[in-house]
């Protein structure tokens, strides 16, 4: 069954999403993707037919009626969203709020509490018992179907957020590196300083990264940094030692985060990115919430969140200590 599924607006989100799109896959579904024009790239991988929607809501719902997807699942929680997909004709499942309920084919409300990866895994399970692929049945589901499965969903999502990448993309990240850094085979750890938006009106960037960047080079570790489009005079800001690698894909970023030693970044996408191809990381959160946004992975661990930022020395000592126990583990 094909089913179309509106990708969050945040790369980490869409990297959270991942084990639920997987598992939709696993029980039988076709996802069709559609988001932002980056997920292209980012899902390129996956064999998923990822569709980049075009800004307005005819525009996009006329595109996502020509995919002739019946069903639908929405990840975000906009009233807009919503909206597309009704007038492309498509019966979706999402949150309920905003008065979008309407729109719905069916509207759940959203937990609180949960981590963002069991939030998306609980829509993805909800959808399959609404559409009566998995047990248990939702009262209202469409009655039995050729090639309806029983099986019942997983009591909680996977450790890992399984984002795979191109051979492309790992020859856009070797390539970058080999130019970048002064010999083959240096170990280097990836800085991601920049986070877009904010949480409770306060900023989600942590200042100490410049102070990081020095406490690492003292101690002979090269650090380099990916700026996303438009973000390389911010990011030379922020780490004016650091080699920057500009230009690089989604994929190619991943890539570059799988071969680093340690990827530190704030509670961003670069975070998540690096969470969803088990590479280690450490997150550094100050206004937001860990419980909810901390990185997905047996690799990862965090540091400060609901208010409180770490100092420099803290996140130095924990870097060098998750370091150490790689090559140790090694």
């Amino acid at each position: 069954m094909r089913l179309l599924v509106r990708l969050p607006n945040w790369v980490g989100d869409v990297c959270m999403a991942l084990p639920a799109l997987s598992a939709l896959e696993a029980a039988g579904f076709r996802p069709v993707p559609a988001g932002r024009g980056w997920a292209v790239d980012l899902l390129a991988a996956h064999g998923w037919p990822t569709v980049a929607l075009p800004r307005g809501l005819r525009e996009a719902s006329g595109l996502l009626r020509g995919l002739q997807c019946r069903h639908g699942l929405l990840l975000t929680n906009s009233l807009s969203s919503a909206a597309v997909f009704r007038l492309a004709g498509v019966a979706a499942l999402g949150h309920r709020g905003d008065a979008r309920s309407l729109l719905l084919g069916r509207a759940i409300a959203r937990p609180a509490g949960l981590h963002e990866v069991a939030v998306f895994w609980r829509l993805a399970r909800e959808l399959a018992a609404w559409l009566g692929v998995t047990d248990p049945a939702v009262p209202g589901a469409p009655p039995d179907r050729p090639g309806r499965s029983t099986t019942p969903w997983p009591d909680a999502p996977p450790d890992r957020l399984g984002l795979r990448t191109t051979a492309a993309h790992e020859a856009a990240a070797a390539a970058a590196l080999a130019a970048a850094l002064p010999a083959p085979g240096v170990g280097f750890i990836v800085l991601a300083p920049l986070a877009a938006g904010s949480t409770r009106g306060a900023s989600k960037r942590w200042p100490g990264f410049a102070e990081l960047a020095d406490r690492l080079a003292g101690r002979g570790l090269a650090t380099v940094c990916c700026p996303g489009p438009g973000e390389e005079g911010e990011a030379r800001a922020a780490l004016p030692g650091t080699t920057l690698l500009p230009g690089l894909g989604l994929g190619a970023y991943a890539s570059v985060c799988r071969g680093a030693r340690l990827t530190v970044a704030n509670d961003s996408g670069p975070m998540h990115l690096a969470a969803a191809v088990g590479a280690p990381v450490l997150g550094v959160f100050g206004p937001g919430a860990p419980a909810r946004h901390r990185p997905w992975s047996p690799a990862a661990r965090w540091l400060g969140g609901d208010g409180r930022w770490p100092a420099p020395a803290e996140v130095a000592r924990t870097a060098i200590e998750m370091i150490d126990g790689a090559a140790r583990d090694r």
